[in-house]
Order: structure tokens, then C-alpha cells, then sequence
């Protein structure tokens, strides 16, 4: 591996002893399992009770899903090479491409104009993101994570309306989601905590799990403003 690539790739990255590593790769395997059952059952759903324009929210929301879950896997298990800064920059962006297309997802359930202005904002914040992972790789890590955190937690600004349209049940999956995936950020920065990106990692697949279901239970029992 270059120079060029070892200054590229963070110190979160080194390399981790095998039970550290076969820990991260079972959990990035069963994340892959269950996001392709889970995208399967989905539109499976879906194409049975979604509109037209629901559905087009869902593939969105699965692109950005399985976007993250197999890029991360790629990163985090394949061994190291000249290919790992752009493996990096990759899945660094499709954790934006899930943030947004899960709140494309949620939003789509929703009879009211209100939440468009956000989810177009939340789009363009993504894009932003994606332009600088991509473009100036390894650069703005702290920012970026405070961009998936601003991003994920933007909701609350149209929390009521969100509240009057979901049901239940998918309201507080998705806080719940939310307040795991905020948890987890404190072991992606605990570097010299042994297993750390594992747990990190498994803390991922809990939250991503608990905002599946918000839409899969959203999708199988309609919004309660349809």
C-alpha cells in the first residue's frame, strides 16, 4: 500500500487483532443478510398497498441502504490496497444516502406539503457531504460526523407533523433508531477500546433494524393521515 493511501486512511483504521476483525465481519455479514431479506420483504409489501410515488421513496430508501451496508463491508473486511481510500470515500457517502433516504421513506407517508422543504434541504446537506468525501478524501471527518448527526436528528424540526401522521409504533422505532445510532458514535471514537468498531458497528445494524421497521410497519399499516 502507497504512501499516499496509508496518510489517507484515519488511525480508527488500523489494523485490529483477529478476534476483533472476524467480530466486525460476522456483523457486516448478517448486516448484508438482513438488508437483502429485508429489502426483499419490503417491496414485497410495498407492491401490494404503496402508491406509485410511495414506492419510488421505498427503492430510494433501499438503494441508500444496501448502498451502506455493502460498502461498509467492503471497507472494513477486504484487506488493504490502493482501492481502500476510494472504499472509504464510498461508504463515508452512502451513510448519507441512507439518512436521506430513510427521511425520503418516512416523508412519503405524509398527506402534506410541510415536510418537502426539509426533505430538499436534507438532500442538498447530502450532497454537500457526498462532494466533500469525494472530492477531498479524508478531509472534514469531524465535520462529517456532525453532519450525520444534524441530519439524522432534523426531524425534530417537523416533529409534530411527523407525530400526527406516523403511527406509533414507527415514531418511536425511529427515535429509538435515532437515539441508538447517537449512542454509537461514542464507541466510533473510543479508538483505543478494543472491539470498538465492531461495536460500533453492531450498534449500526441495531439502529438501522429499528428504522426498517418503522417503515416496513408504516408501508403494512398505512399512515395514520392516509
Amino acid at each position: 500500500m502507497t504512501d499516499f493511501v496509508k496518510a489517507q486512511l484515519p488511525g480508527n483504521h488500523r489494523n485490529h487483532d483477529r478476534a476483533e476483525f472476524a467480530a466486525d465481519t460476522l456483523i457486516h455479514a448478517v448486516g448484508c443478510c438482513l438488508g437483502l431479506a429485508g429489502a426483499a420483504a419490503l417491496l414485497s409489501v410495498a407492491f401490494n398497498s404503496a402508491t406509485q410515488a410511495e414506492l419510488v421513496s421505498l427503492m430510494i430508501y433501499l438503494f441508500g441502504l444496501l448502498s451502506m451496508l455493502g460498502l461498509s463491508a467492503a471497507y472494513n473486511i477486504l484487506p488493504r490496497t490502493n482501492l481502500s481510500v476510494a472504499l472509504r470515500c464510498l461508504d463515508h457517502s452512502a451513510i448519507y444516502l441512507l439518512i436521506a433516504g430513510t427521511y425520503t421513506a418516512v416523508l412519503a407517508q405524509m398527506n402534506e406539503a410541510a415536510p418537502v422543504g426539509l426533505l430538499i434541504a436534507i438532500w442538498i446537506i447530502a450532497a454537500i457531504g457526498i462532494a466533500l468525501k469525494l472530492l477531498l478524501p479524508g478531509r472534514f471527518d469531524r465535520l462529517s460526523l456532525l453532519l450525520y448527526l444534524l441530519l439524522g436528528w432534523s426531524g425534530v424540526l417537523v416533529f409534530d407533523s411527523i407525530a400526527a401522521a406516523l403511527p406509533s409504533v414507527s415514531l418511536w422505532l425511529l427515535v429509538a433508531g435515532g437515539i441508538i445510532y447517537t449512542i454509537g458514535v461514542v464507541f466510533h471514537r473510543w479508538e483505543s477500546l478494543r472491539f470498538h468498531n465492531a461495536i460500533w458497528h453492531g450498534f449500526v445494524l441495531v439502529a438501522a433494524c429499528c428504522h426498517y421497521w418503522a417503515i416496513l410497519y408504516c408501508v403494512s399499516h398505512g399512515s395514520i393521515s392516509a
